[in-house]
């Protein structure tokens, strides 16, 4: 794809993309007997969307690496911005029926990195309908995807008075201040949760709250991955008028020394993460 701005151009091939993904997920729940790179069960969905963006975003001009949640290392494919992706977040849900969706985060450094280099990021969201948000300058745009193409359904800012909230890992893993937090915060909000990262930042995004993977007992680090997951939704929050942390600072300013980094994720209004940050120890 040449002559196109590349960051404009890895969006319009999410877009472009999003409906064969959707249409392929029915003949593809099946494992693998494999994992990822970070021990997670592959699906024959995670393996196929991985192969089907890195073909696409490869062939983009002033894209110079690919990285994805699904390969072990960095793959070279050209000069210019590293495009880091999740390619079926919440595969899982393939299994219930529930959504899922793809992220992506467009970097101008090599990888692993930060949030600091990030320019853009968004997500794709396979619901009832097909929408996306994408975050590049100023407040981030939603979308609605039909027929491979973004048709704009206005900007998303993060309404003043939240209403949600959901919290991954299990009440026996959390670590005690912050099992405290939750009880705190079971008594102002509403719970919603539903398995597929994406599709609960979609309800803070939408409704106003907080969504966060915490740091567990038995694993400091959390689950979610800085780079493919972590820091492109810290992006988008912040800058639809909401915050982000690890429990401790941004999860912008937090640097990733391996590609497939976990951190601690938290993203929602700013009364929220800040009262977070003040209840957990880092």
């Amino acid at each position: 794809m040449a002559g196109a701005d590349p960051i404009e151009a890895v969006f319009d091939t999410i877009a472009e993309t999003a409906p064969e993904i959707r249409a392929g997920l029915p003949g593809r729940r099946t494992t693998l007997g494999q994992e990822n790179a970070t021990g997670d069960q592959q699906l024959e969905a995670d393996v196929w969307a991985d192969q089907l963006l890195a073909e696409k975003i490869a062939a983009i001009d002033g894209i110079g690496e690919y990285a994805s949640e699904e390969r072990p290392s960095v793959t070279d494919v050209g000069e210019g911005y590293a495009v880091a992706v999740d390619p079926l977040d919440g595969s899982s849900n393939l299994k219930s029926n529930n959504p899922m969706g793809t992220v992506v985060g467009v970097y101008d450094g090599s990888l692993p990195t930060g949030g600091t280099d990030l320019v853009a990021a968004g997500f794709v969201l396979y619901g009832p309908i097909t929408t996306m948000v994408v975050a590049r300058d100023g407040v981030p745009e939603s979308y609605v995807v039909d027929d491979g193409t973004r048709q704009s359904a206005g900007p998303v800012e993060l309404p003043a008075e939240p209403t949600v909230f959901g919290f991954g890992g299990g009440d026996p893993d959390w670590t005690e201040d912050f099992a405290e937090y939750v009880e705190a915060v079971r008594s102002e909000l509403k719970l919603r949760y539903g398995g597929a990262m994406i599709a609960d930042v979609s309800q803070v995004l939408t409704y106003g709250g907080i969504f966060g993977y915490p740091a567990l007992q038995d694993r400091p680090e959390g689950k979610l991955r800085l780079l493919f997951e972590a820091a492109p939704i810290g992006y988008i929050v912040e800058r639809a008028g909401g915050a982000s942390t690890d429990g401790a600072q941004s999860l912008l300013s937090v640097t990733a020394t391996e590609i497939h980094q976990r951190t601690p994720t938290f993203v929602g209004n700013e009364e929220y993460i800040s009262r977070l940050e003040d209840a957990v120890e880092r």
